[in-house]
């Protein structure tokens, strides 16, 4: 495939779990796109005070109203972390952007999932009936539009039988108590929004994205191929810590979601859906594993998208002492 002019890095998987980082050889600042309700590990490991000294600072420049959106802003330049479902990840790829998924933001498993909820009286009952509904999901060419995708095909359907409808977060659970969606999807990462909506009582869960795609990071914090050969250690010490702040959530919950309230109140919205976080779903040490990114550039050679061989998941994990090589 052709990349936009800047050298590779030859990836490989790193190993973390720095108890204490080191400082980066330049000062570095990191501007991102917050997501309404929730709070990325670089943002918890920050308010943990894992990048004290180390020369990293963040600012948050607004929301993105989803995964598409931030890696738009990432490709531009307005951002030097994205983040994104791993097929908006890839596709944005496929279209020539040079990006590394540097570790995994959420994941799916038993305990986090996104959950696909209808009415308590809808005729709604499996993923068969999904045909032809309207679906609210946060935005198109994500998460949630891939997997409802390869859960109709997963029935022998059309993967485009379902009518999907951009809807933000905060809104899944009004627009389907009035009817206006017959089905609101509520990602892995709208736990707190799902909670919520829960607490309320009516809702009927019809299928969630473990039942398609099974225990699987379900996107990826993403970072510039050109800013990692710029500022390698620096790059080093937010995947190294971010990480770290991925297991202190798994360890802590409770101060977690104590560290939540407090953000969600700085940011002006309601701090109280942060009892209703379950955790970033991401395995221990955070490390992403291969079948993370190949389960879905399988899918895409599958759609024609992409050509078998193509890409590699290899190709795409973020590696601390990876060397430049020439495309």
């Amino acid at each position: 495939m052709t990349f936009h002019p800047r050298n590779l890095l030859l990836p490989a998987v790193i190993a973390l779990g720095l108890a204490t980082p080191a400082a980066a050889t330049d000062t570095v600042k990191l501007r991102y796109l917050a997501s309404q309700g929730g709070l990325a590990a670089h943002e918890l490991a920050d308010a943990l005070g894992y990048f004290k000294d180390t020369g990293i600072t963040f600012e948050n420049v607004g929301y993105a109203q989803g995964g598409p959106a931030s890696l738009i802003a990432l490709a531009s330049g307005d951002v030097e972390i994205g983040s994104a479902a791993t097929s908006a990840v890839l596709n944005s790829i496929i279209g020539g952007n040079d990006f590394v998924a540097a570790y995994p933001s959420n994941g799916i498993n038993d305990e986090v999932q996104s959950t696909f909820y209808v009415l308590e009286d809808s005729p709604i009952k499996s993923i068969k009936d999904i045909a032809g509904k309207s679906i609210a999901v946060n935005t198109l060419g994500a998460h949630l539009d891939y997997t409802i995708r390869e859960a109709l095909h997963s029935v022998g359907l059309p993967s485009d039988s379902a009518n999907q409808v951009v809807v933000p977060g905060p809104q899944l659970e009004q627009v389907l108590r009035s009817k206006q969606v017959d089905i609101a999807a509520f990602g892995y990462w709208q736990t707190t929004f799902e909670g919520a909506a829960l607490k309320n009582g009516g809702l009927r869960a019809v299928f969630d994205d473990t039942d398609v795609l099974g225990d699987i990071a379900g996107g990826f914090v993403v970072l510039r191929r050109d800013f990692i050969q710029q500022h390698p250690e620096a790059s080093k010490i937010f995947v190294e810590q971010s990480a770290r702040a991925l297991d202190y959530a798994r360890e802590h919950p409770e101060e977690t979601k104590k560290i939540l309230a407090k953000a969600l109140s700085e940011r002006g919205e309601n701090p109280d859906i942060a009892q209703y976080f379950r955790g970033y779903g991401v395995r221990a040490g955070g490390l992403p594993v291969e079948r993370d990114i190949q389960f879905w550039i399988d899918v895409l050679v599958r759609e024609g998208k992409l050509k078998q061989g193509q890409l590699a998941a290899k190709d795409i994990i973020y590696a601390a002492d990876a060397k430049p090589v020439s495309n």
